[in-house]
């Protein structure tokens, strides 16, 4: 949905300046996080035979970048990327990965990479002035889709890619290293004090898959596609109580006829607090999905009394 609350700030997820800086979580498993928050982190999964990256960043440059950053922590061969949703941040990179390398993905987030013109304008909101989407002409889509799991042997580790429902978008990928218990959510969960970004308009539908991610996933650690490395709880647990929190209270609004615009300022953010060192635009960052994610909620809702009637 395009639709934006007054005065939203969108996240900057320019590459300029971008430097991944390799955080080793267990062996062979690295979290490659942004400089900056809140442009992209990425993965790499090192196995005896082979190495998985995950995501490609927001252009051809971007991707290439990954690829230098990854030789530099290992002499595996780049066999796997794993794209952990459809949108161009995490996948307009896909093109400077060669033909050797196979690119896994949902079938949800696949179906979604349709329309490179309408993803690009997408994201150019949150360009600020760079032009690295010029360099952008195709879309690399996934080779291998899968529905809810997939396995991938790197050679002496097992790595599970997971389709758990609608979050973020309708086909979040996470990908998750049993053996380190580190997960690679993207967009579909991070630690706690960050607002999600409910793109899809569906909290109580969210909520259920972070129920699912809970219960299915043995992880002690999230790496997320934006913000602060973390630790899985209390993040999941906190999400999912914002998520049913935003659902009633957003349906009270609705049913007593309050408009969109006072809830914007009458719903608290129900416990989600960035980390106090974090700079003041990533708490107006946080703020401002928290608006987007009521007027989503109230959309989804009217679409919802539309369809019942």
């Amino acid at each position: 949905m395009s639709e934006r609350p007054p005065e939203f700030v969108a996240p900057n997820l320019s590459p300029a300046g971008l430097r991944l800086a390799p955080q080793e979580l267990g062996e062979g498993v690295y979290a490659l996080m942004a400089n900056e928050v809140p442009k992209d982190n990425n993965g790499l999964i090192v196995g005896e035979k082979a190495a998985l990256v995950v995501d490609s960043g927001i252009s051809p440059d971007v991707g290439r970048y990954i690829q230098e950053v990854a030789a530099g922590l290992t002499g595996k061969p780049i066999q796997f990327l794993a794209n952990t949703t459809y949108h161009g941040d995490h996948t307009f990179g896909n093109t400077a990965f060669g033909d050797e390398v196979t690119v896994f993905s949902s079938r949800v987030n696949k179906a979604a990479m349709t329309d490179l013109t309408a993803e690009k304008r997408m994201r150019a909101e949150s360009m600020y002035g760079d032009d690295s989407l010029d360099q952008v002409h195709t879309w690399r889509k996934p080779d291998v889709v899968f529905d809810r799991f997939c396995e991938i042997d790197l050679g002496g580790r097992i790595v599970h890619l997971w389709h758990l429902g609608p979050g973020n978008g309708s086909g979040d990928t996470l990908v998750h290293v049993p053996d380190a218990k580190v997960t690679f959510t993207g967009n579909f969960v991070l630690p706690a004090g960050v607002t999600p970004m409910m793109l899809i308009g569906d909290p109580l539908g969210y909520a259920r898959s972070l129920r699912t991610m809970r219960t299915l996933l043995d992880t002690d650690t999230i790496v997320p596609g934006h913000g602060f490395l973390g630790p899985a709880e209390p993040g999941i647990t906190a999400w999912i109580s914002y998520l049913e929190h935003l659902a009633a209270a957003v349906h009270r609004g609705r049913e007593a006829n309050v408009p969109v615009e006072v809830l914007y300022d009458e719903l608290p953010m129900w416990g989600i607090e960035p980390p106090a060192a974090a700079p003041e635009r990533f708490h107006a960052l946080v703020r401002s999905l928290h608006r987007l994610n009521i007027l989503l909620t109230y959309r989804w809702l009217d679409g919802v009394r539309t369809t019942a009637a």
